[in-house]
């Protein structure tokens, strides 16, 4: 049978994936995978610099499914399959940045660039939220958020699409590469969006 096909590779890549390790800012965990998306699925959160251990960030999250079915489903073009998440709270004046959708899709597809992460069959959506507080809210003032879904067929090395993931949950929350340390810009700590 071709290693491509291989019920056995599934495992040897998530164990790939489990020794993977993110900037320090950054906290990636293992989570419970969907079991009906596909015969076999691994699951990641992160969180940018969460305030403590199993609360979600004021920064930034995101969530990571890698789906694989042997049988090749016609929609993903092959037997792996990325869905994936990510959001970040934004300052309301970036939130109106009639662009900021455009640029969150391509912080995606250049993060996945960069890492030689080949892949086709990509699709997703980018969504920007404004928010006003009213009533007994009002004093939380106004916010806003960035949140982009995505999915995609990966090729060749899996590893390289969970770094790129990583990297874009971090872009979204304002921290560009080589900036661990350094205060967030750009994004409101409001866990509100």
């Amino acid at each position: 049978m071709d290693e491509h096909r291989s019920a056995s590779t599934f495992p040897a890549v998530v164990d790939g994936l489990r020794a993977l390790s993110f900037r320090a800012d950054l906290v990636v965990r293992e989570i419970p995978a969907p079991g009906s998306l596909a015969p076999d699925a691994v699951a990641f959160a992160a969180d940018v610099r969460p305030d403590e251990e199993g609360a979600d960030s004021a920064y930034g999250a995101g969530r990571f499914i890698l789906l694989h079915d042997i049988d090749e489903p016609d929609a993903w073009g092959g037997p792996w399959r990325i869905v994936c998440f990510a959001q970040a709270p934004l300052e309301p004046e970036i939130g109106t940045d009639p662009l900021l959708a455009d640029v969150a899709w391509s912080w995606l597809v250049d993060a996945l660039h960069a890492r030689g992460a080949r892949f086709h069959s990509a699709s997703g959506t980018a969504t920007k939220t404004l928010s006003k507080g009213f009533g007994s809210l009002a004093d939380e003032g106004d916010g806003a958020q960035i949140e982009l879904r995505a999915s995609w067929s990966p090729e060749g090395d899996l590893a390289a699409h969970l770094d790129a993931w990583a990297e874009l949950v971090c872009m979204l929350a304002g921290l560009p590469p080589g900036s661990e340390g350094i205060a967030v810009f750009g994004s409101s700590r409001s866990s509100r969006g």
